[in-house]
């Protein structure tokens, strides 16, 4: 059914009722949460589950079983009640500590279709204080060791916390892990970073070794994973300045990022590095190290081919000063505990091949809780440890998403002010056309020919119309195509740091060298400009046919030809595909990277280069013949009113390219967010994550003391997951379009009867929290 509008049988009335299909796009985004990363592996496992259904109900191949048989009944619902065929995509994922580790190893079984089940077992096997734990000391140490031992089962013996906080059922086994976490050596991380790096690779070899589905994202559709990490040292940044020129500062943000497509992401290597060194919760765990893989593929004969490449891509600046090896990396929420920015910038240039609606999901375990809470509240004015490490710790790992949620705002704001420009100058602009091409007789037959020659037309009409404004409007333009180059050629050049900065410069003089630059922005009528333009700017086609598409959703109306209106969707889709797969540096060969290599010295060779290796004429020769073949099949209106949309983007453009501020290359369309957390999710039971989970016991690494606590969490997680899920799905109706009565009452009641069913037998540790839960959901 993909890419083409669907038909089923209205039983009822016995007549075709059209379908039409529409994708509704998950980014995530996954919280750090120490020993709630079992909770958060619950929640994401029920989003691989959701995503599989839905793969499955678009293929036509039978329901998963479990709370996928679930999800595939909640999609053949949508489609009833809202004529709406949905298609669930995750494919940006960000994540920050346990939340990392979860988005890589569900970016894994996205891109390849490997089951998420072994990494179950890891969290409920092994996420133990006992296998964390460092490997025994020896000699003196290990005296001091034994001799701390009694003490520590004292206190904890004594601990009113324990009688307080701890199920009775686990007391003891709390207590013996307690004294050992306690006795552990001093001073130093409790944790084993070599044995947690190991942990990760055997969760990796497993998925790989157990039986694979079909990989979960469309072919051609990015996948784009960010890890946060938090570089220790530090690594310096050039900023500039008026005076003095230029300043440098030690920046320790990193993001280490992902781009695969169906089938592949990344060396289980590089992501075992990802997901080790997010979750280096200070501390606990030792700083990550390159070496410290690096021991660990030694031990296991374990080749990494690709680690130059990886360091340099990972780690720029330490990598071009030959320090990538000494790098100390810690836990990635230290300064990004919610990372939105990197997912929020991934929205750029994703294809569509039908209608999108994009949410970003951010999962967060226990919102308005710390994880480590030194100050226990009242009234007092904090002390002197708690104002010292509170503002080390706590308050730069809890920092609110309101910057994130805000830039989230001001985009959609700028998308409907884009959107109410251009049904306000419509009218003008359809006038424009039709005087500039001189009548209207050939309008209902177009050609490829005809297409290309009224498309220059349109152009030279809509830059004399502007007059002055097109100075401005052409500046845009040029600065576009410059940044875009830029940043293409630092890419493809291997650079670090941020090289795309003085490659622009010197892009813009070797432009401006004989008052090129000055004609470009100017001159719409230039032949130099207008050849420039026509090699170079990407942007503009990009915007022109996304415009086309938004055209043919506003006039599709029930009453239109089904497959003549897709197959103008089909069209502009494809043909938008050729435009975007040329953007990215896996489109250009070795001699373009050579030519962007020698920019700074040779700027315009290695645009030359670019521009010959996109070849943009024949894309644009067959956007035109595929386009006029689509068109030709629309009744007469629709394809007049279609044609107008495309020969006055010009005018458009013109208009509404000062709003966009590198929006018009998005997906375009609000964004909304969604968040899921034992607060959102109250139908079986309120009271959020203080009712619900035993996590955030012992400042968030109560899970790592106890199975059962494990086992609570991991089922919680699915649980709320399922129920969030739900709702998202459902929001994702047309407008004014609900289901049947009691309908999602009943879905959610069978989600959870189904995840309990499927959980009894694995989780042995919680027997009464299982017939409890039963008890409650009925």
């Amino acid at each position: 059914m993909s890419g083409r509008a669907a038909l089923r049988l209205d039983g009822a009335r016995g007549t075709a009722a059209r379908v039409r299909e529409k994708e509704l796009r998950l980014a995530l985004v996954c919280y750090g949460g120490i020993s709630l990363a079992v909770y958060m592996h619950g929640v994401t496992k029920e989003v691989w589950r959701l995503v599989r259904a839905s793969r499955a109900f678009h293929a036509g191949e039978a329901a998963g079983d479990g709370s996928e048989a679930i999800y595939r009944a909640l999609l053949e619902a949508v489609e009833q009640a809202g004529d709406t065929r949905l298609r669930v995509l995750a494919d940006i994922i960000a994540g920050a500590s346990a939340g990392g580790i979860n988005g890589v190893f569900l970016a894994q079984a996205i891109a390849t279709g490997q089951s998420l089940e072994p990494l179950t077992q890891l969290w409920l096997e092994t996420a133990d204080v006992e296998r964390l734990l460092t490997a025994p000391a020896t000699g003196i140490k290990s005296a001091t060791k034994l001799l701390a031992r009694p003490l520590a089962r004292w206190a904890a013996a004594r601990s009113e916390t324990i009688e307080a906080d701890v199920d009775p059922a686990v007391q003891e086994e709390v207590r013996a892990k307690l004294a050992r976490f306690m006795s552990a050596t001093w001073f130093q991380p409790p944790f084993d970073g070599t044995g947690f790096t190991a942990l990760l690779l055997d969760a990796f070899e497993a998925m790989a070794a157990a039986p694979a589905g079909k990989p979960l994202i469309p072919p051609g559709q990015p996948l784009d994973l960010f890890v946060t990490v938090t570089d220790f040292q530090g690594h310096p940044e050039r900023l500039r300045l008026h005076s003095p020129p230029e300043v440098v500062e030690t920046e320790h943000r990193l993001v280490i990022g992902f781009s695969g497509r169906a089938g592949e992401l990344g060396h289980m290597a590089e992501l075992t590095f990802a997901a080790r060194a997010t979750a280096s919760f200070p501390g606990a765990f030792p700083p990550f190290t390159v070496a410290e893989l690096d021991g660990v593929l030694g031990t296991r004969g374990r080749e990494w081919p690709s680690r130059t490449a990886f360091l340099a891509r990972a780690l720029p600046r330490q990598a071009a000063a030959g320090a990538a090896e000494r790098a100390v990396l810690i836990d990635g929420s230290v300064l990004a505990n919610a990372p939105f920015r990197p997912a929020i910038e991934a929205l750029r240039n994703r294809p569509a091949h039908r209608e999108v609606e994009r949410r970003f999901v951010y999962i967060d375990p226990k919102p308005g809780q710390r994880s480590v809470r030194l100050n226990e509240g009242g009234d007092a004015a904090p002390g002197y440890f708690q104002t010292i490490f509170g503002a080390l710790s706590d308050i730069p790992r809890e920092q609110p998403i309101r910057d994130a949620l805000e830039a989230i705002e001001t985009r959609n704001q700028r998308i409907a002010r884009t959107r109410a420009t251009v049904a306000a100058i419509r009218p003008q602009v359809e006038a424009a056309v039709a005087d500039a091409l001189g009548g209207t007789f050939f309008l209902d037959s177009p050609t490829p020919g005809r297409l290309a020659s009224w498309r220059l037309k349109a152009n030279a009409a809509a830059a004399r119309a502007a007059g002055f404004a097109y100075a401005g409007y052409g500046q845009l333009k040029l600065a576009g195509v410059i940044e875009d180059a830029a940043a293409l050629l630092a890419a493809l050049g291997g650079r670090a740091g941020r090289p795309a900065e003085r490659i622009a410069e010197a892009l813009w003089t070797h432009l401006s060298a004989d008052g090129l630059a000055e004609r470009l922005a100017t001159g719409a009528s230039d032949a130099q400009a207008i050849a420039f333009f026509r090699a170079h700017d990407l942007g503009f086609r990009i915007r022109r046919l996304r415009a086309l598409a938004r055209r043919v959703d506003e006039l599709d109306a029930p009453t239109s030809d089904d497959a003549a209106m897709e197959a103008v969707r089909v069209a502009i889709f494809a043909s938008l595909g050729r435009y975007l797969e040329r953007e990215g540096r896996d489109w250009f060969d070795a001699d373009c990277a050579a030519a962007a290599g020698r920019v700074l010295s040779d700027p315009g060779a290695a645009l030359e280069a670019v521009a010959a290796q996109r070849d943009l004429k024949p894309i644009d020769d067959a956007a035109d013949a595929a386009l006029a073949m689509a068109l030709s099949g629309l009744d007469r209106a629709e394809r007049r009113m279609l044609l107008l949309a495309y020969l006055g983007f010009p005018f458009e453009d013109i208009a509404t390219l000062p709003l966009l501020a590198g929006v018009g290359r998005d997906e375009f369309n609000p964004v909304q967010v969604d968040r899921i957390s034992p607060d959102d999710a109250a139908t079986i039971r309120s009271g959020g994550a203080e009712a619900t989970l035993k996590g955030i016991k012992f400042n968030s690494f109560g899970a790592f003391f106890a199975r059962a606590y494990r086992e609570n969490d991991y089922l919680w997680g699915r649980l709320h997951g399922a129920e969030r899920l739900i709702d998202i799905v459902v929001s994702a109706l047309p407008r004014g379009v609900r289901l049947p009565p009691g309908k999602v009452a009943a879905l959610k009641q069978a989600a959870f009867r189904a995840v309990l069913a499927e959980e009894r037998e694995r989780l042995g540790a919680v027997p009464d929290l299982i017939a409890a839960l039963e008890g409650e959901v009925g």
